[in-house]
């Protein structure tokens, strides 16, 4: 899952950086954090709502690694429900939300 919109610049960093693609870090250490940033109003940022969609489409494809990646790398990356951002978490799709209730079960 190397497609996400709008992550493009941020592709070709961490590629330049790592010298590969690193799934697992790309989502981590850039998918979650510029989606959340998107959310709070940084506009320098994929749309958060573009993301949220292209990662529940991937679900429902149900593709192995794209839900490892979703599971592992970006829903428990979201923040708590004490800190900034915690709103996204209420915009999550259905297939996000299911998931998110697994990974994260104390919210």
């Amino acid at each position: 899952m190397t497609a996400v919109p709008g992550f493009r610049e941020h592709l070709e960093v961490h590629i330049e950086n790592e010298g590969q693609l690193l799934s697992y870090m790309f989502f981590m250490l850039d998918v979650a954090p510029a989606t959340i940033a998107s959310y709070l109003g940084d506009e320098d940022e994929p749309d958060w709502r573009l993301t949220l969609a292209f990662l529940e489409d991937r679900l429902a494809l149900e593709h192995v690694e794209d839900g490892f990646l979703v599971n592992t790398a970006f829903l428990p990356y979201l923040p708590g429900p004490q800190q900034p951002g915690y709103g996204i978490v209420a915009e999550l799709g259905p297939l996000l939300k299911e998931r998110f209730a697994v990974v994260r079960p104390a919210g």
